[in-house]
């Protein structure tokens, strides 16, 4: 009976270990999602690395703590990157550490593999940067799209062998408010009376993809080319 009663103090704390543990592990990783510099890679694409020279292993993006040292031929698996560093995780010396490292003692057997993540990279802060701002431009998925300007009011697309083409349409309106004069019978007085509201289109954009990417994009207001972002298409990494 005593046995008992101490063990259910100690379950309770092990459980509330376990919870602050799993709870600072989410916020860490909430953390780095959010952070505006860090592009993530999406956890089935495996991308491996190469240590070709001992790195040394820091806690943050900046440097900060050391984990450990990465010895060389250990192999990494790239989580996320800025423009100036990776987040890998790998085996040390003596146990599996993820954390950030620098580019330059790292390789990899895809030729132009670290050009390819630099551009990679640039995307991605250009297309937060238009989903911030509301814009569109070519060389965005369909998918960006949609998170940047919404749901489209009409659609036109085709499916073929090589993929989904067409083009939507997103058009911007105002609610206009009408009214009529009506002269009250008794008084002869000359008043105002809602009549309708009607939706004044002030601008239509039209979107054409191929393969969902935007290849052309028309606006009735603004014609000009000039004014067209075009962004590189996504990045496809061969692993």
């Amino acid at each position: 009976m005593v046995h008992s009663l101490f063990m259910k103090p100690l379950i309770s704390l092990v459980t509330a270990a376990l919870w602050l543990c799993v709870s600072q592990m989410s916020m860490a990783q909430s953390r780095l999602d959010n952070d505006p510099d860090v592009v993530l890679f999406e956890s089935d694409k495996k991308m491996t690395l190469l240590v070709v020279k001992p790195t040394t292993v820091f806690a943050t993006k900046k440097g900060g703590r050391k984990l450990g040292t990465y010895p060389e031929d250990t192999k990494l698996q790239l989580l996320g990157m800025t423009d100036k560093g990776y987040k890998v995780k790998g085996k040390a010396k003596h146990s599996m550490v993820t954390g950030w490292v620098s580019p330059k003692n790292l390789a990899s057997t895809k030729p132009k593999f670290v050009e390819e993540l630099k551009k990679h990279y640039e995307r991605e802060m250009a297309i937060r940067e238009l989903i911030a701002n509301k814009e569109v431009a070519i060389g965005m998925t369909i998918g960006e799209v949609q998170k940047s300007i919404g749901e489209p009011t009409k659609k036109e697309s085709r499916l073929t062998k090589e993929g989904r083409s067409g083009k939507w349409e997103f058009i911007k309106g105002k609610e206009q408010k009408h009214y009529t004069n009506t002269v009250d019978p008794r008084t002869g007085q000359v008043f105002r009376r809602f009549s309708h509201v009607t939706v004044e289109e002030q601008e239509k954009l039209t979107v054409e993809f191929e393969n969902d990417v935007v290849t052309a994009i028309s606006s009735l207001e603004n014609n000009s080319p000039g004014n067209i972002r075009i962004i590189v298409p996504p990045i496809y990494f061969g692993y």
